[in-house]
């Protein structure tokens, strides 16, 4: 079943559950030591809360630049599907697209929009009209 960044009434489609957890599970791996929300608290909260209210979002889309700016310096190989079991793989193996080329690239909605850009737009959007992000 997909998942959807949601503000309000309007949905930004994501994928998977999966995709959306090896998202933020190569974050944690990579770029925060395996400790999740240690360098990115509010968008560690997003995650295992759900939602992160309107007040902090423009917070987390600091946060989401910094992860942008980590991911943009690693190969894709250094992607990490599932934290606690490091020898998972994604469905697709290492069939990606030429256009993969950093692990900021790597992450791509199921409608084809890049998952940091989805995650920009939503945060901003919440941001502008004054409501919290939701995994749903």
């Amino acid at each position: 079943m997909g998942v959807s960044l949601r503000v309000g009434p309007i949905a930004y489609p994501v994928g998977t559950g999966a995709f959306l957890g090896a998202f933020f599970d190569t974050v944690s791996a990579r770029l925060e030591d395996g400790r999740r929300g240690s360098r990115f608290p509010l968008l560690g909260e997003l995650y295992l809360e759900g939602e992160l209210g309107a007040a902090r979002l423009s917070a987390a889309a600091s946060e989401l630049a910094l992860v942008r700016e980590g991911l943009a310096a690693l190969p894709p190989s250094a992607v990490v599907w599932d934290l606690d079991d490091p020898s998972a793989a994604p469905p697709w193996g290492d069939d990606i697209a030429p256009t993969i080329t950093d692990l900021s690239t790597y992450f791509v909605t199921s409608d084809g929009r890049p998952l940091l850009d989805v995650m920009a737009t939503a945060l901003d959007a919440g941001t502008r009209v004054d409501r919290a992000v939701q995994i749903r």
